[in-house]
């Protein structure tokens, strides 16, 4: 019986596209791919100082992100053929230490969480079904995912390579 539910979750999150997975390297987009990227530099100096994230567009549809050594990370933003906004929180290292999404349809989870998909998986049995949001939390990930039907959202990441003065709410 527990197989058969993992098979069926499993079928819902098919892949449907190819994002950057948890705790790796960013997305490479080829020229001749549907997303549109932008990449921004986040400082913590100005987050602070404002209470807000300060963004500067650093790069558009290349792929490339250019940062700067005292930004503390680079959002990466794309959006594939079926309208889902995936956003890559990148550190200066090329890690991707969290990632969130927004669509009509869920991304593909398996890709997005890559190591961390059974944790999701895990989550998502242990729980009775309809309950509301899906909220995991272990000493290294962190989940939340809710939405529903033509409109799902959520975000994860890693608490140990956060940076310093940001914030789990700055991440959007």
């Amino acid at each position: 019986m527990r197989f058969s539910k993992t098979v069926m979750l499993g079928a819902t999150l098919l892949p449907l596209a190819s994002y950057a997975t948890l705790g790796g390297a960013p997305s490479a987009v080829a020229p001749s791919s549907p997303m549109v990227l932008r990449a921004t530099s986040h400082s913590a100096a100005a987050s602070s100082a404002t209470g807000a994230s300060a963004t500067t567009v650093t790069t558009a549809v290349t792929g490339a992100a250019k940062t700067t050594a005292t930004a503390p990370y680079t959002v990466r933003e794309s959006r594939d053929a079926n309208a889902v906004t995936i956003r890559e929180y990148v550190l200066p290292s090329n890690v991707v230490f969290a990632v969130a999404w927004e669509g009509p349809i869920r991304p593909d989870m398996t890709a997005l969480l890559g190591s961390y998909f059974p944790t999701y998986v895990a989550a998502g049995e242990s729980r009775a079904r309809g309950t509301g949001p899906l909220i995991e939390s272990t000493g290294e990930f962190r989940i939340e995912s809710a939405g529903r039907l033509g409109h799902f959202f959520g975000m994860a990441y890693l608490p140990r390579l956060m940076p310093a003065n940001v914030r789990p709410g700055d991440l959007k």
